[in-house]
């Protein structure tokens, strides 16, 4: 069944073309405009697929009728897209870490090993540290501040002795008390920041499971994420230090 579509704004000086029209009760906007068929400009447009096509119309039709009310709509990324960030980023990756704890960290044996002997025998020749030193050796930062609670909780204390292991692959560990992370008012959501650019969001459900990892880049909150790292950062101490 064909949709009928509401006709929102026109650019009047060019014969009713561009026209922005409105699918009702969708959110979705359908552009009308001259299309574009230079093939050095559709070489530049990223992941345009054979069934798409690209318009161009004049700032002034999307300023004027475009939707005024602000709307966050989350993108959300695959867990290997995510995995891939590391590897592509470009200078840094820097981690808020808030939770008390990770349900992933008790499924481990390492976690076992470290509830029943108060240590960990880490293998830092996994493929996880061999790509993180290998990244760290190209002179890419990764840098974490993990948040404590007054006393830490266990699962708290099991990322105290990871730190050796982080530490050991080329991170930088610190830690910073929750009173004071309260004090700053530091984010209660767990963030990586790459390049001071993107933010990887991530999403728990409330047995501690990560459910997803959600893409920041408007700039105004990425913004916000990079002051709350220069805070942290500053406040913080080394992992040995404790």
């Amino acid at each position: 069944m064909t949709r009928r579509l509401w006709k929102v704004g026109t650019n009047s000086g060019n014969d009713g073309c561009p026209t922005l029209y409105e699918i009702p009760g969708t959110g979705r906007y359908v552009v009308q405009g001259d299309r574009v068929t230079d093939s050095g400009e559709t070489a530049q447009l990223e992941n345009l697929t054979a069934g798409e096509d690209a318009v161009v119309v004049p700032r002034e039709l999307l300023a004027n009728f475009g939707p005024k009310e602000p709307v966050h709509v989350p993108q959300f990324i695959s867990f290997d897209e995510f995995g891939g960030m590391f590897t592509t980023l470009k200078h840094s990756a820097w981690r808020l870490e808030t939770r008390r704890r990770y349900a992933s960290d008790e499924q481990t044996d390492t976690y076992a090993q470290f509830v029943a002997e108060g240590r960990v025998d880490w293998d830092l020749d996994d493929p996880w540290c061999q790509g993180r030193r290998e990244q760290a050796g190209l002179g890419k930062r990764f840098e974490r501040v993990r948040i404590l609670d007054e006393p830490p909780t266990q699962g708290q204390m099991y990322l105290l002795d990871n730190a050796r292991r982080n530490a050991a692959v080329g991170e930088d560990i610190r830690v910073l008390s929750r009173s004071k992370a309260d004090e700053l008012g530091l984010p209660r959501e767990d963030f990586w920041l790459f390049d001071s650019r993107v933010v990887g969001l991530l999403h728990f459900d409330d047995a501690d499971e990560i459910t997803g990892v959600e893409l920041v880049t408007n700039p105004v909150d990425v913004l916000r994420y990079a002051q709350a790292r220069e805070a942290a950062w500053h406040h913080a101490v080394p992992h040995d230090q404790i």
